[in-house]
């Protein structure tokens, strides 16, 4: 196992758990909050550096989404009873609540700063457990997902010059929004191993799908049935995702890790263990090193086995 030979990052804020949609809704911020306090207790977080959380500027934000939702965003934490289905909010995967354009813009923010993190040298790794909200698209929140933070990242690397990104998610629904705003884009690689949509949301995410007509081959899924368990999993991962990082070859490597292809997971129907997880994870962590000189921004995502599994 490689161990990594710079200085590695954790961006970090208390109020990222204020991203709350009520008691009742899967994604508890209690995950997040259980997650560091665990990263303390084993001591994983003396070996990093933990890192302010700023919150992300509109302008920011409107790199990848319209006005028009952020618009609509603040409007639903601000006044009491509003929706806006056209937008995705109010929705049951989308409920409104106070504050929420605030709160998903610190989401955004924290993960801007760890790809400002290592594209600046600051850190060789940075991470977001917070962030990974892939399933945001450019006019819509979608699938527990406000703005999409990934996007916003890969964008804001982009508008700095970078000729090559690569983005491997792995959680177990398809990374659909992050797709879709850089459908079109041959500087950004996409890979998504999941579920098959025929069984799961989104509901695509299908082998045919490989980008738009000017970047054809960008985009790589990897849809998997029901019942997929550890062998399986890593053997699709092994067969797609190392030779097609090597043959991209990107500046920097980005990583979506939800973990809700775990076994016990409630939203989802893969049998992962933590082990199997855990492979993957070192698996990219060593690819980074091969084929991004180290450059590696690592975030959170899916997961609702909330005690557990994700802090795991």
């Amino acid at each position: 196992m490689l161990e990594c030979p710079g200085p590695a990052t954790v961006v970090f804020d208390k109020a990222l758990t204020e991203y709350n949609f009520g008691p009742e809704h899967p994604m508890s911020p209690i995950r997040v909050d259980l997650t560091m306090r665990l990263a303390e207790q084993l001591g994983v977080l003396e070996r990093l550096t933990v890192v302010p959380a700023p919150i992300a500027t509109e302008d920011l934000i409107a790199t990848v989404h319209d006005p028009a939702l952020i618009e609509s965003v603040t409007r639903a934490g601000t006044i009491p009873g509003y929706t806006d289905l056209s937008r995705g909010l109010g929705t049951d995967d989308d409920p409104v609540f106070e504050g929420m354009h605030h709160a998903a813009a610190h989401v955004v923010g924290a993960s801007v700063e760890a790809f400002r993190q290592v594209h600046s040298g600051a850190a060789l790794h940075s991470a977001n457990i917070a962030g990974g909200l892939h399933h945001a698209m450019p006019g819509s929140a979608s699938g527990f997902c406000i703005y999409n933070d990934i996007a916003v990242g890969i964008q804001w690397l982009l508008d700095q010059g970078v000729e090559r990104v690569a983005y491997v998610d792995v959680d177990v629904h398809h990374g659909d929004g992050v797709e879709r705003i850089f459908w079109n884009d041959p500087r950004v690689l996409t890979i998504s191993l999941h579920e098959t949509g025929q069984m799961l949301f989104p509901g695509t995410g299908f082998p045919h799908d490989l980008g738009g007509a000017d970047a054809k081959g960008s985009a790589v899924n990897v849809a998997l049935p029901p019942g997929t368990a550890d062998a399986g999993w890593l053997r699709a991962f092994h067969a797609v995702v190392p030779p097609l990082l090597r043959e991209f070859r990107p500046h920097i490597l980005v990583t979506q890790h939800g973990c809700d292809s775990h076994m016990e997971d409630p939203l989802a129907h893969f049998m992962l263990s933590v082990d199997g997880q855990r492979a993957a994870y070192l698996a990219l962590h060593e690819l980074a090193h091969e084929v991004a000189d180290g450059r590696w921004v690592a975030l959170g995502g899916g997961g609702y086995a909330i005690v557990d599994v994700v802090p795991r």
